[in-house]
């Protein structure tokens, strides 16, 4: 299966079933690599329909405390973005359906040059790359390097944006878009703001692909809220990664507490 139709496939399967997906979000080698890819598998194993990835980087602008300190304890752990594809890539080899997103920052897919970043993630078998800090208006170079890797490119939804705005973000979107549920950084102290029906409504006229809920998303019933507002699905972040943090010396709870944690929101996606 190629990149650019995991998504498709996985929205087509999930509307067969009555339901909408569940995305969670780590960072790549938080607490290490060793322990990043057992906490991967057991999302998958526990219910994840795709997957929401970070690569450790020194500044992220757009998220809360709680992945930044996320960011940190991969890079103390001399975690590097060549690791992390090689990560993705034995995840990829176990997976081969699974859509894998990259959610980044624009420094990461620059160091090195652009076309040699997303050539790295096709050959790692990442699907989508969303850079957060860099809005669809100023994306025209890092969209056609993706688009010439078969990537799918994503584009945030925000929730003031105007129609010129989610208009460009349903036109250059791919495989989903992120639905932002509230201003601010990442976090679950800010819960998400609903409903959403009127941008939903926007994001539907101008045939935007299907879009995901994020930022504030920490339990079953915003999961359910989200879905019942119209949303294709709900990604959680900070949630995810507060479970790693807290169990950071007792891996074995961390793990039934993940599989735990993602068994509760795959369920609430289970549409009525």
């Amino acid at each position: 299966m190629t990149a650019s139709n995991r998504y498709q496939h996985s929205f087509a399967q999930l509307e067969a079933k009555n339901q909408a997906a569940f995305v969670p979000f780590v960072t790549i080698g938080d607490p290490n690599l060793k322990l990043s890819q057992k906490i991967i598998e057991t999302l998958i194993e526990n219910g994840a329909d795709a997957l929401e990835l970070g690569i450790p980087f020194s500044d992220p602008l757009a998220d809360g405390p709680v992945i930044q300190q996320a960011n940190i304890r991969a890079l103390n752990s001399h975690v590097t973005p060549d690791s992390c594809f090689e990560l993705i890539t034995q995840i990829r080899t176990k997976y081969p359906d699974i859509p894998i997103g990259l959610l980044l920052y624009a420094n990461l897919v620059y160091s090195n040059g652009i076309d040699n970043f997303y050539s790295k993630a096709q050959k790692a078998g990442v699907d989508s790359v969303l850079i957060a800090d860099v809005p669809v208006e100023a994306s025209a170079e890092f969209r056609e390097s993706a688009k010439a890797h078969d990537i799918a490119p994503i584009f945030i939804a925000p929730p003031n944006g105007d129609e010129e705005t989610l208009s460009k973000v349903s036109q250059y979107s791919e495989g989903y878009t992120y639905l932002l549920s509230r201003a601010g950084v990442t976090g679950t102290d800010n819960k998400a703001s609903m409903p959403l029906e009127n941008i939903l409504t926007s994001l539907n006229q101008h045939d935007a692909p299907p879009p995901i809920l994020g930022f504030g998303i920490s339990q079953p019933e915003q999961v359910r809220e989200a879905i019942k507002s119209g949303a294709a699905g709900a990604i959680s972040g900070s949630a995810t990664v507060k479970i790693i943090s807290a169990n950071l010396s007792k891996p074995d709870i961390m793990l039934n507490k993940l599989a735990k944690f993602t068994q509760q929101m795959k369920a609430a996606t289970i549409k009525d």
